[in-house]
């Protein structure tokens, strides 16, 4: 079986490494280097905290971290499986009470989260950070951390590469071609032909516009982020963390990785942004580390996220269109190990995992 996965960033990577690993001819195609976008310009947290909308993508998440823990066991975790942990805090009493709120959930759905006072958090894990209070509740996330995204799929594409993958970058694809009802091959902007029995849309922000080769309308939303990297010399801080305004964490090689939603919120719907938004962004991370404030802000970029329009990832086969399958998800960061599991065997032919059954692409119409 011969599949095409087009996007390679940390979803398709992962994609393609598994189906690579379970026998299938894979073509990576990609229209830039891969892992650039939007998998190396992200916080890159690792958690399943944050996503519990409902039961079931909670349980696709938890399931996403397992999946990192076994792809490091498996490929080796070195240079981009940093399982730290992870700490929140709030500066009000309601938004405190709201983290209480969601501790007490987590745990009673079997999530290893504790609560500790600012004071023990500050004395035994991360003394450069400075809290509202010494008393202020701060969640602690043992199990929880981030991975470098273009590194894994750095990784990845190695590894598929020389288990016989095929690699074509630095062009997009200009056509899918459909034949007696079913996809039968892609169409690079060289003109050429590249016959296939599947294709792969793990394009990421620009999903919508693969889709769009096979007909298909994927709605998605647009919803930019800003992230900077600063040079600091020794990292203050271990773990990654969401203080009341800024989200920090190490990123190795003496930087630190700085985002904001409250920033973000400031974005205009392009990938430019005025300077200011990126220093107001450092001020934030001084604020909550005073050790920062000799850093230097090396590289700040915003990208939009890969969100379709109902928040949820789209993963799997499209019943309308035999031979075009889905991976379009945020966080990709959190489900490339699982979603590149799971659609490899529904691809390869050993059915569908329960864990996608809500985040089939046909809902999205």
């Amino acid at each position: 079986m011969r599949v095409a996965v087009i996007g390679t960033g940390v979803i398709g990577a992962a994609v393609g490494w598994h189906l690579s690993r379970s026998g299938a001819e894979v073509i990576l195609l990609d229209r830039g280097e891969p892992g650039a976008g939007v998998s190396d310009w992200t916080f890159a947290w690792v958690n399943a905290s944050n996503k519990t909308q409902t039961r079931d993508y909670f349980a696709l998440n938890v399931a996403g971290m397992s999946a990192h823990r076994r792809l490091a066991a498996r490929l080796g975790a070195d240079g981009w499986w940093y399982p730290t942990g992870h700490l929140r805090w709030a500066d009000s009493g309601e938004a405190s009470e709201a983290l209480r709120a969601k501790a007490g959930q987590l745990a009673s759905w079997g999530y290893d989260v504790e609560l500790w006072e600012a004071r023990k958090v500050r004395r035994l894990l991360e003394p450069a950070v400075r809290f509202p209070a010494e008393d202020t509740p701060v969640a602690v996330f043992p199990r929880e951390g981030w991975i470098d995204g273009r590194a894994l799929t750095a990784r990845l594409v190695g590894d598929a590469l020389r288990g016989g993958a095929r690699a074509i970058f630095g062009t997009a694809v200009r056509g899918i071609v459909m034949g007696g009802g079913r996809v039968t091959a892609v169409v690079t902007g060289d003109a050429e032909r590249h016959r296939v029995d599947a294709v792969v849309n793990a394009a990421g922000p620009a999903g919508d516009k693969v889709a769009a080769l096979v007909g298909r309308a994927l709605p998605m939303r647009y919803e930019p982020g800003l992230v900077a990297r600063l040079h600091c010399g020794d990292a203050p801080i271990r773990r990654a963390m969401h203080a009341p305004h800024v989200e920090l964490r190490p990123a190795g090689h003496q930087q630190l990785v700085v985002h904001s939603r409250e920033i973000d919120g400031r974005l205009v719907p392009h990938d430019q942004f005025p300077p200011a938004l990126a220093e107001d962004l450092h001020a934030l991370a001084r604020d909550v580390v005073p050790a920062l404030t000799g850093s230097a802000m090396v590289g700040a970029r915003a990208m939009s996220r890969p969100i379709p329009s109902d928040g949820f990832p789209s993963v799997g086969a499209l019943a309308d269109v035999p031979g075009y399958y889905e991976a379009i998800a945020h966080s990709g960061i959190t489900l490339a190990a699982v979603i590149g599991e799971v659609l490899a065997q529904e691809i390869t032919g050993d059915g569908i995992s329960p864990l996608i059954r809500s985040y089939r692409p046909g809902r999205l119409a």
